[in-house]
């Protein structure tokens, strides 16, 4: 194979990486998740095989290229058209540490340890359990930490403020949908949500895009 060959391969092949990067979306490089991963590492080696085998032209390389962009577009379409399978496909959050206790089933079933747990709260900026409120595993292996209120900078400890509690914000709605799961958890029913929906000039839940309870602050509502 000569060299002008390898050159015009890679040359498409970059260019075509490049461009399919931009048409999948910014998610693709800051929200790694597991198939994202298999992803690349499958996309590099199209590439990579077809620039040193003779019989692979340039057509075949974008055309695996095309054909691989294409199926992952179809799944993203998917996971967002039908919302139900989006915690089959991208994953779902797992909260690892709840009121200050490190939930240890959820440990277990994210395949995590005591010290892999400490190392990613150490990147938090947190280096005691002790002062975590909150902690979620996101679908992409970052942690997510809420700090007990006295320890969130500047601490009201530090003032000799009077502790108050830290609540988890819950999303009642999402994409125009009710998340039933959360609603009742909360202790709320549809009528209630419906209620606090019409104080903010909305009847339909199809036009909201998020809503978030928060305890101490009420509904937080945006439409679409």
């Amino acid at each position: 194979m000569d060299y002008g060959s390898i050159a015009l391969e890679l040359t498409v092949g970059f260019f075509a990486l490049f461009f399919l990067t931009k048409i999948l979306g910014k998610t693709q490089i800051s929200q790694i998740t597991t198939f994202d991963f298999i992803s690349a590492l499958l996309l590099g080696e199209i590439v990579g095989s077809a620039v040193f085998e003779k019989k692979t032209t340039v057509w075949q390389i974008l055309f695996a290229l095309s054909i691989w962009g294409v199926l992952v577009l179809l799944l993203e379409y998917i996971s967002q058209k039908f919302k139900r399978t989006r915690g089959f496909i991208e994953g779902q959050p797992t909260i690892v540490i709840h009121k200050g206790k490190i939930d240890r089933n959820m440990l277990k079933r994210s395949k995590l340890d005591i010290n892999q747990l400490q190392h990613l709260l150490r990147a938090k900026g947190t280096f005691s359990i002790r002062q975590v409120e909150y902690a979620i595993l996101e679908t992409d292996g970052s942690l997510s930490v809420l700090n007990k209120a006295k320890f969130d900078p500047p601490s009201r400890q530090d003032h000799k403020m009077p502790e108050q509690p830290v609540f988890l914000p819950v999303t009642m709605v999402s994409d125009g949908e009710i998340i039933y799961d959360n609603l009742m958890e909360s202790g709320f029913d549809e009528v209630w949500l419906q209620n606090q929906i019409s104080s903010f000039g909305t009847t339909n839940v199809k036009d909201i895009m998020y809503a978030e309870w928060l305890e101490g602050e009420g509904l937080f509502i945006q439409t679409y």
